[in-house]
């Protein structure tokens, strides 16, 4: 199934979503809609909301020259080079035309995309970062879209899980929870009692996550961004709420006395 995946991210992909989907923006409603479609570009792996053109409450006017900062990656070692989520709205992976959106005041440029593809005709995508709040139903959605395919199983473990950082051990438990999610390596998260938190130096780098919520970080032996944390996790990562997860990328994770691999990735 996995290599399955794989072979797809060359294609445009979409699914219906089964929600009330509405985004905001400049204190206005934008869309408003039961109608939503999840839509995959080509090489994208995180999907964006479109819906149908007379679902989106404004003005929809085409515009020209419209570029963005593409950043290519490999989601695993000897995989195909996807487009990783930093890449822009504006780079489109598939022929179609840019639109902005303007309502009642409020212009966002370039914020829509109407592809050229028959089962999405008639449909505008837009740009998640362009609007100041999504919502599924009453929840609000953070970070992008939420994908139907992908999930998070978090178990607890009894094996000891030591964190070496330039040969000091920064961490030393048997009492991690595993976190893991689709696609990406195994996550350690290890109670803050087992973490030498005298060397960890508080970050002022936040980023978010559409599954697991608000993260805040530390730095580690002049590592910057090491190591985190979700202090008020989302619902599917309550269980990891206040634990520090490391990039084993870029640290030896040593489980029962076996020094593990460095997964390649993104983050590496």
């Amino acid at each position: 199934m996995s290599a399955r995946f794989f072979e797809s991210l060359a294609e445009l992909r979409c699914e219906p979503v089964r929600k009330r989907v509405r985004a905001l923006a400049g204190g206005r409603m934008f869309v408003d809609s039961r109608r939503a479609v999840l839509v995959w570009e080509p090489r994208r792996v995180v999907a964006s909301y479109a819906f149908p053109a007379g679902d989106v409450r404004a003005i929809l006017k085409p515009v020209e020259g419209v570029a963005g900062q593409e950043h290519s990656v490999r989601v695993e070692e000897g995989g195909p080079t996807v487009l990783d989520p930093r890449t822009e709205f504006a780079v489109h992976s598939c022929p179609g035309q840019p639109l902005t959106l303007e309502a009642d005041g409020v212009r966002l440029d370039a914020a829509g995309f109407r592809p050229d593809d028959l089962d999405l005709r008639g449909h505008v995508i837009l740009d998640f970062a362009a609007f100041d709040e999504w919502f599924e139903e009453a929840d609000p959605i953070v970070g992008h879209p939420q994908d139907p395919f992908h999930r998070i199983d978090i178990r607890l473990g009894d094996s000891r899980i030591q964190v070496d950082v330039d040969g000091v051990v920064v961490a030393d438990s048997t009492a991690a929870r595993l976190l893991f999610e689709t696609s990406i390596a195994t996550r350690y998260y290890l109670p803050r009692e087992d973490v030498r938190m005298d060397l960890l130096i508080p970050s002022d780098t936040r980023t978010t996550c559409a599954y697991k919520g608000h993260a805040a970080y530390w730095s580690v032996g002049g590592h910057r961004d090491l190591a985190w944390t979700y202090d008020e996790p989302l619902s599917d990562a309550r269980d990891v709420a206040g634990h520090i997860a490391f990039f084993n990328e870029r640290v030896d994770m040593i489980l029962d006395g076996e020094r593990l691999a460095r997964p390649v990735t993104p983050w590496s």
